[in-house]
């Protein structure tokens, strides 16, 4: 087993147990921590596929910005036990279905895996994740929708400028 196997199922492991553990946390800053673990899992995996760019971004974005803001939402929803409404047997019978539904798409999901056996990925190898390549696509076959994304971005800052005014 090479290095880089033994990386991707370290990554791997360490993804799904805290994955596992946003699930399970009953202290929703402790959900918020465990993401942010998870986040830095999937950026090892976009390095061991040769896409630094991506695991930066990923870094910065996710694991950086969006959840420190996630963090100070709940710290200040304050949230407690004898502020939380209780459940009724409905919603408990609604979890129960969702997750029975979930279950199902995970088992028809490995039962198509077997397709993949004897198949394997190359990592690190290539240089499609570079910076160089994906600012050549992005400014070529996807400027149009890049100018739109960035035009749509502008308005929502606007309009969250205009709804954080007081009057």
């Amino acid at each position: 087993m090479s290095t880089t196997e033994i990386l991707f199922w370290f990554l791997s492991v360490l993804a799904l147990f805290s994955a596992i553990m946003v699930l399970v946390s009953k202290n929703p800053i402790h959900s918020v921590l465990w993401l942010i673990v998870v986040f830095f899992a999937i950026s090892g995996h976009y390095l061991l596929l040769n896409a630094q760019f991506l695991a930066i971004v990923n870094i910065i974005v996710y694991a950086g910005a969006i959840m420190v803001l996630f963090l100070f939402v709940v710290m200040l929803m304050n949230l407690n036990k004898e502020t939380e409404p209780q459940r009724n047997i409905w919603m408990k019978f609604l979890g129960v279905i969702s997750g029975g539904m979930l279950l199902w798409i995970f088992i028809s999901a490995s039962r198509s895996a077997g397709e993949m056996i004897g198949k394997t990925v190359e990592t690190n190898t290539g240089d499609i994740g570079l910076i160089q390549n994906l600012g050549k696509v992005l400014f070529s076959e996807y400027a149009l929708p890049f100018e739109i994304s960035s035009v749509l971005f502008l308005s929502a800052m606007v309009g969250a400028v205009v709804i954080g005014k007081k009057d």
